[in-house]
């Protein structure tokens, strides 16, 4: 049947010849590649905003390079540049030492890159959260013999959390449509099916609607989870107005 003869419940089914079911895969794709890419975000920034914090000067002046470049740069051009390049630089890398070239995989690529730009903006988020304990509760936990592990598990990352969390949360949001630039390496995510669907039916306006309705139920449910984060690391804190 032609899409023009089709309804629109026909055109949004997600059993053939419907394309509901490439949406939902999509939006699926769009999850896990956020979701991979907000924990090795979380991870480098982690490592970074305690590395800022360190005093080591080359240690800092490095990290202070990497998010200054990172967030002056577009995330379209970062993405397309760490992309190529960062394969090109790869594959001559192993040839350089006569190993075979690799082929990466798009989700590993797409995952890869992401986390790297988003752990330039948790770094800073993470660095502000712990500069805004109050310097009294590190210095007692010195003062009772802590192990500068044992401070940061048991103080400092109790006390920071809720400080964090709603920077978090919007660079969740940020790296939900941040995602859908992946689609320009060839990784099919939510945005691409879209333009698939529409480039094979004509119907641009229906499934980009679709698409934006995807959207906007990850964002809310996101919320939700935050929502109840944070809530749970302020229990027994003052509630905000």
């Amino acid at each position: 049947m032609a899409a023009s003869q089709m309804s629109v419940w026909e055109l949004l089914s997600p059993y053939p010849p419907g394309w509901g079911g490439l949406l939902l895969t999509g939006a699926l794709s769009t999850v896990a590649i956020s979701a991979c890419a907000y924990a090795i975000g979380l991870a480098i920034g982690l490592a970074g905003a305690l590395g800022k914090l360190s005093g080591n000067r080359a240690l800092v002046f490095g990290l202070n390079a990497y998010t200054a470049i990172i967030r002056a740069v577009p995330e379209l051009i970062l993405i397309v540049g760490l992309y190529y390049a960062g394969t090109d630089g790869l594959n001559r890398l192993l040839t350089a030492v006569s190993l075979p070239t690799i082929e990466i995989n798009g989700f590993v690529a797409a995952v890869s890159v992401l986390g790297f730009v988003q752990g330039a903006y948790m770094t800073e988020v993470l660095r502000g959260a712990v500069l805004a304990i109050p310097s009294g509760q590190i210095d007692a936990a010195r003062a009772f013999g802590f192990s500068p592990f044992l401070a940061f598990r048991r103080v400092t990352l109790p006390a920071l959390l809720p400080n964090a969390l709603p920077g978090m949360a919007n660079l969740w949001m940020s790296i939900i449509k941040d995602s859908a630039l992946v689609a320009v390496v060839g990784y099919q995510e939510l945005a691409l099916a879209t333009r698939l669907a529409g480039a094979n039916t004509k119907q641009y306006f229906l499934f980009f609607l679709a698409a934006a309705f995807l959207y906007l139920a990850i964002t809310l449910v996101s919320n939700l989870v935050f929502t109840a984060l944070e809530r749970r690391v302020r229990r027994g804190q003052p509630q905000l107005s």
